[in-house]
């Protein structure tokens, strides 16, 4: 599968979600359209739609929760982004919502998606049977308190302060990487992967998940802002505990490249067209944003 043509073919569904939507409540759906439409990579509708595609050829019959994951996912990044929380001024480029409609604009513009993300599942599962229940279920408590919520409390508190390796882990893998682990699960569900390959899925889930956040981490210390369209050296500035400032910057490097390893042999055990999982893997390792 050509990701980038799927990226394509993301962008024109998320495209159309909010178009000429509202009426005196339009700037809602204005500000809704504004994060989901600024750009973005996709990693999590693709790796949702291709973890799907290793069993079925009808992805486009699923593309409304890949559209629900994506939405969860820039609500998430409006929410963070607000001066209560990061505080930042700029994602994916742009001026982060927020600096465009206003703090509570933008907090009712998170709220939105997220809520519309429920209701897109809900209509998907209406006539479909017990797996697409299970599997919008799994997206829905991996972005709950059990999850993104859950992580991102835990950063909020941790911030300013030296956390264990095992809070550290705890943390991102509830903020980072509940997320991405769904995305990739749901597909399996929906694509009806043997009980086998969903383990193996699990444990690629939680690996590629571990290694984004390091990759962001060491991004933060080596990137730059212009490149990854947000703030560089950000978790510095705000004292916060991350994968460099506890395992040092080649340290990172190496378990990025290693974990990534890992995550290739998993794809490698199972049966099926797993090259556009394997390409995913390998720009997140090479990515400079």
């Amino acid at each position: 599968m050509n990701n980038q043509i799927l990226k394509d073919e993301i962008e024109s569904y998320l495209k159309e979600c909010f178009k000429n939507q509202g009426t005196y409540d339009k700037e809602l759906y204005e500000a809704m359209d504004y994060s989901l439409n600024v750009g973005g990579k996709r990693i999590r509708p693709l790796l949702f739609i291709n973890t799907y595609s290793v069993y079925k050829d009808n992805y486009k019959d699923v593309m409304d929760i890949a559209v629900a994951i994506e939405m969860i996912h820039t609500y998430s990044l409006i929410h963070d982004d607000l001066p209560c929380m990061d505080n930042d001024d700029l994602r994916r480029g742009k001026p982060t919502n927020h600096k465009v409609y206003g703090e509570a604009m933008a907090l009712l513009a998170g709220d939105g998606l997220l809520s519309e993300a429920m209701s897109t599942m809900f209509k998907y599962c209406s006539d479909k049977d017990m797996n697409a229940v299970k599997a919008c279920g799994l997206i829905a408590k991996a972005c709950s308190a059990y999850g993104m919520v859950g992580g991102q409390v835990v950063d909020m508190i941790s911030t300013g302060k030296e956390i264990s390796k095992e809070q550290l882990k705890y943390m991102h893998r509830k903020k980072t990487g509940a997320l991405i682990e769904a995305a990739i699960l749901s597909g399996a569900i929906l694509g009806e992967a043997p009980n086998n390959e969903y383990k193996l899925f699990k444990e690629f889930g939680e690996k590629v998940g571990l290694a984004f956040q390091i990759k962001d981490d060491i991004l933060d210390i080596v990137g730059d802002s212009k490149t990854m369209g947000k703030k560089a050296k950000s978790d510095i500035e705000n004292n916060k505990t991350t994968y460099v400032t506890t395992y040092g910057l080649e340290e990172c490097k190496k378990m990025c490249a290693y974990i990534t390893e890992e995550c290739m042999d998993i794809l490698s055990q199972i049966n099926g067209d797993t090259e556009g999982l394997k390409k995913i893997t390998e720009f997140l390792l090479e990515r400079k944003k």
